[in-house]
């Protein structure tokens, strides 16, 4: 999370807030706690879908909330990458396919629309691949 300092920069004589980024070792530990957290409930998303299956007793709104904690955790592990990687902006969310739709850490491919993700940059300029 980024800090931030109320007064003047005295660097620039500007008034106004600073902001500090925490060292890159807090970051790089929250991070890894994050990966390891992710990857645990991405396991008991999957249990739960099953149990629910197995029961016959589906439940959206707990999937929808078990995705929306994923979702988050995605995002601040994307926040810290930015962070790490010294850029300039740091976007809030986990970046949108041309659909609109949310995407995930480490997609390939959107989940809504299917299409082929090509990178961080062509996901700006709107450079996607036609699904196969």
């Amino acid at each position: 999370m980024v800090k931030r300092r109320h007064g003047s920069d005295e660097t620039s004589g500007l008034p106004g807030p600073t902001y500090v980024a925490p060292p890159t070792r807090e970051l790089k530990r929250e991070r890894k706690a994050l990966l390891f957290v992710r990857e645990e409930r991405l396991r008991d998303l999957g249990g739960l879908a099953l149990e629910m299956y197995k029961r016959d007793r589906f439940s959206a709104g707990l999937v929808v909330e078990r995705c929306a904690e994923l979702v988050a955790i995605e995002a601040r592990v994307q926040e810290i990458d930015a962070l790490l990687n010294g850029s300039a902006h740091v976007h809030s969310g986990g970046g949108a396919c041309v659909c609109g739709a949310p995407l995930l850490l480490g997609a390939r491919f959107c989940a809504t629309c299917g299409r082929s993700v090509v990178g961080a940059a062509a996901a700006e300029g709107g450079d996607y691949e036609a699904p196969r």
